[in-house]
């Protein structure tokens, strides 16, 4: 219940400050350039996305995992605890 809860409130409030669309998967997809969320029905997984000044957009999802990325390059932390990274030359999960 607090799930559907979560996304009804993501819905709402991300299409009242951006423009929504539903793309070919079924993911309803929102944003405005510097924030973004959306939710796919078809695994239930919702998300949030914000870029700071420096152009680091932090993305989180519903079930715990984070990341953050810039150019290409980031770090990402899944629920369980597993830390996975990629820079220009390397990548790796710990």
């Amino acid at each position: 219940m607090k799930i559907v809860l979560l996304v009804a409130c993501l819905i709402i409030s991300s299409s009242a400050f951006a423009e929504c669309a539903t793309n070919n998967r079924g993911q309803t997809v929102c944003g405005n350039g510097s924030s973004a969320g959306g939710y796919n029905r078809n695994t239930g997984t919702a998300w949030t996305s914000q870029t700071n000044q420096n152009g680091v957009r932090t993305t989180q999802n519903n079930r715990g995992g984070e990341a953050k990325t810039a150019n290409g390059k980031g770090v990402a932390r899944g629920p369980g605890g597993t830390t996975c990274y990629r820079t220009a030359n390397s990548h790796g999960c710990n």
